[in-house]
């Protein structure tokens, strides 16, 4: 059985459901805790994550008197403590700390550390059988078979909390798999859907982090404007909801106000519509089987006025090719894929490449990859986090080459 809960597949749900955050002070964080803040008969606080805020970590700590709270940062514990003495919050600091966040007896879990150090606590949620909303793209795109094999057999419920993936999972309510002809991905085209490739080539840092729909952090901003985050979207819904690359398609939908569609084998398709809220799809993973009231923009059409599509171009966002191609290739390629990406936007937002580079890298770094062959399967955590580690290795070995060549 899938652990992502499909059609007439409801969880009993206690009256007031216990919450850990991991990622508690990121952007997905602020929501989930925004969501929070609004129903706290509903919900009580287990524990709390952060990568190295102090401050925040421990404001919302004594906020919603978080029985435990962990920071990445292991140099950090002692301000941690200091911040929160006189109360009665367990504190904890570096990697195993953040794992043990994971492993606390928490109903429902929001797995939002970025990267590849979202994995292990992830998992840690997930080997107790609780209800994982995932907002960490590297947990499915870095090692989404053998984590999907670890829920099934757990019995954990994966949430997917990604506004596209939340949209597809609601979508794919309406019919049976073996009904299903494909899923499709929406993409607002980021701030450069209509530029040409040689100005999406020299485009600066401030022009890439100016979005036209959505308020992220600049690490998914920028993955936005390259169309590398719908690549990895693309990569998510595979191991998600077990898709072959054939399944998949990406429409390219200025707006966002549809987040995703799937088609069914009468030619029906269904849809999901809501304002461009990242607070709608996380609340219905937190209130799910239920729904809770959520605190986004009412949708009116007749306001918006118009919907507009477009398919997408893999010439000028060769990001997104490339993401297709690593899922078809497999055995490692996905986490790849993601490791070199995240080398390249660092290099992008350091000065050292073009925007147009990002890509470049990518695809040099994926092509070394599948030229050296013998790839076996990944069967831990441990295993997919040594080839994120040689992968950017790999990548930072290249950057240099790749930032002489021009487009």
């Amino acid at each position: 059985m899938s652990a992502v809960p499909l059609r007439n597949n409801k969880l009993a749900v206690s009256d007031i459901r216990s919450v850990t955050v991991l990622g508690a002070t990121g952007s997905i964080g602020d929501s989930t805790m925004d969501l929070l803040r609004a129903s706290p008969e509903r919900y009580r606080v287990e524990a709390l994550t952060a990568n190295s805020n102090v401050e925040a970590l421990a404001k919302l700590a004594k906020e919603f008197s978080a029985r435990y709270v962990a920071i990445a940062d292991s140099t950090k514990l002692a301000d941690l403590k200091a911040a929160l003495a006189g109360t009665s919050t367990e504190c904890g600091a570096g990697e195993s700390a953040v794992i043990e966040a994971g492993a606390r007896p928490a109903d429902w879990v929001m797995a939002a550390v970025s990267g590849a150090a979202g994995l292990k606590p992830a998992l840690a949620a997930v080997d107790r059988g609780a209800h994982v909303a995932l907002a960490n793209k590297e947990c499915l795109v870095c090692a989404g078979d053998f984590f999907m094999q670890r829920a099934a057999k757990a019995g954990a419920c994966i949430l997917p909390a990604d506004s596209e993936h939340n949209a597809l999972f609601q979508a794919l309510a309406s019919g049976n798999r073996d009904e299903l002809v494909r899923v499709i991905i929406t993409a607002s085209g980021g701030p450069f859907r209509t530029w040409k490739s040689a100005d999406i080539e020299q485009a600066t840092l401030a022009q890439a982090l100016k979005h036209p729909n959505w308020s992220m952090g600049q690490k998914i901003t920028i993955d936005s404007a390259s169309m590398m985050n719908k690549g990895l979207e693309v990569i998510e819904a595979s191991y998600l909801f077990a898709l072959s690359p054939d399944e998949i398609d990406v429409l390219v939908h200025p707006q966002s106000i549809i987040h995703g569609m799937v088609e069914f084998s009468d030619c029906s398709v269904v849809a999901q519509l809501g304002s461009p809220d990242m607070r709608t799809p996380i609340a219905h993973c937190l209130g799910w089987p239920d729904r809770i009231k959520g605190p986004a923009a009412k949708l009116d059409l007749a306001k918006i006025g118009q919907l507009t599509f477009e398919a997408p171009d893999f010439e000028r966002f060769p990001g997104l090719r490339l993401a297709f191609d690593s899922l078809r290739h497999g055995k490692g390629a996905t986490t790849v894929y993601n490791a070199a990406n995240e080398v390249a936007v660092a290099a992008f937002i350091a000065g050292k490449i073009r925007f147009g580079a990002i890509a470049r890298l990518v695809e040099a770094t994926l092509e070394d990859w599948i030229r050296g062959g013998n790839h076996g399967p990944m069967t831990s955590a441990d295993d997919a986090i040594n080839i994120d580690h040689v992968s950017r290795n790999k990548a930072a070995a290249l950057l240099p080459q790749i930032a002489l060549k021009a487009s």
